[in-house]
């Protein structure tokens, strides 16, 4: 039985703050001719033309879904999903740590609820043994360690199953996972019948997890063409330099080398203050940049299009910090 004080979930939710200062295309494998939703929005995203802005998580889980798609069959081999997991208003953090990757499990469940049918050749990486456990299995109350019920969200699927790094009990006590840059490799875990990765939310320990992601490139799905979507990975971390080079090497060069390979396929950033606004993406469609009403969060303004990703600093300040009401002409 895991013991659920000495992994990554406790430390997320305990020690987050802290350490953050410290610091194939192949139509027939993801049916794609399968009709949409019913309740799905009224528009699917073309290269001019986003689909709305979701007004609730069903609504963003059917747009994850069609984009996700939508890009594998264009032949994207380099995927991010993003969006935050407490209210699609919100950032992430907001949220105690262990909700927030409780709720993105449950998220991955339901967008994977598009791909059952290809469950066999679809293999799921997560962070560490622990969370895998959680995965299949749920956990139980603690009220002493803040530790919520969780029902097993993936006890019933014919998805494979994998982990980035190797936890040790004892480090796991001080929030360290054992793995990097020791002889496990993740690579080890794949199996020929692998057809797409899943990488569930890589964030708590970015240089080793990420290092591990990396190395799955690497080692085996470059070679072979196997497409590998990021999911809740907070990847606008490492690409904003959260992460002074000079203490974390191994991150510099997955910035500079690894993540400019990501396509977006579906993409939410929210900024608060006094001018607050959301940079969303659905592919294929523009990147938009949303103004929000402070009043009311369902209130949005489409303010700024563009055919490539700003950077978070420019959104920030030249979109949402200008005066502008609409996109330009």
């Amino acid at each position: 039985m895991h013991q659920r004080t000495l992994n990554t979930r406790t430390h997320r939710a305990s020690g987050q703050a802290r350490l953050d200062r410290r610091v194939v295309r192949v139509e027939a494998f993801f049916n794609l001719g399968q009709k949409k939703a019913a309740a799905a929005p009224a528009t699917q995203a073309t290269p001019d033309r986003p689909v709305p802005f979701p007004s609730n998580y069903d609504q963003a889980i059917r747009q994850a879904q069609e984009s996700v798609k939508a890009a594998l069959a264009d032949g994207n081999k380099l995927l991010e999903v993003e969006f935050p997991s407490t209210s699609l208003a919100s950032v992430q953090g907001d949220g105690e740590g262990m909700n927030e990757m409780n709720a993105s499990m449950g998220f991955l469940r339901q967008l994977l609820s598009a791909f059952r049918d290809q469950a066999p050749g679809i293999r799921i990486f997560w962070p560490d043994q622990t969370e895998l456990a959680v995965a299949r299995s749920g956990q139980t109350m603690d009220p002493a360690a803040g530790r919520a019920k969780l029902d097993p969200k993936f006890a019933d699927t014919s998805f494979k199953m994998g982990y980035l790094t190797k936890t040790n009990a004892v480090w796991s006590t001080i929030g360290v996972n054992v793995g990097f840059g020791q002889k496990f490799s993740p690579v080890q875990q794949v199996k020929e019948s692998d057809e797409l990765f899943f990488v569930a939310y890589p964030h708590f320990n970015p240089r080793e997890e990420l290092s591990a992601v990396y190395d799955i490139y690497k080692g085996v799905a470059a070679e072979r063409g196997i497409p590998m979507v990021i999911f809740n990975g907070e990847l606008d971390r490492i690409r904003g330099g959260y992460y002074p080079s000079l203490f974390f090497s191994e991150l510099a060069k997955i910035t500079n080398e690894f993540l400019p390979k990501f396509t977006q396929a579906y993409y939410i950033h929210n900024f608060k203050g006094t001018r607050p606004g959301v940079l969303f993406r659905a592919y294929p469609g523009p990147w938009c940049v949303y103004r929000r009403n402070p009043a009311d969060s369902g209130d949005l303004r489409l303010i700024w299009t563009g055919d490539n990703m700003p950077s978070l600093k420019e959104v920030a300040l030249d979109i949402l910090g200008s005066n502008r009401m609409a996109p330009d002409a």
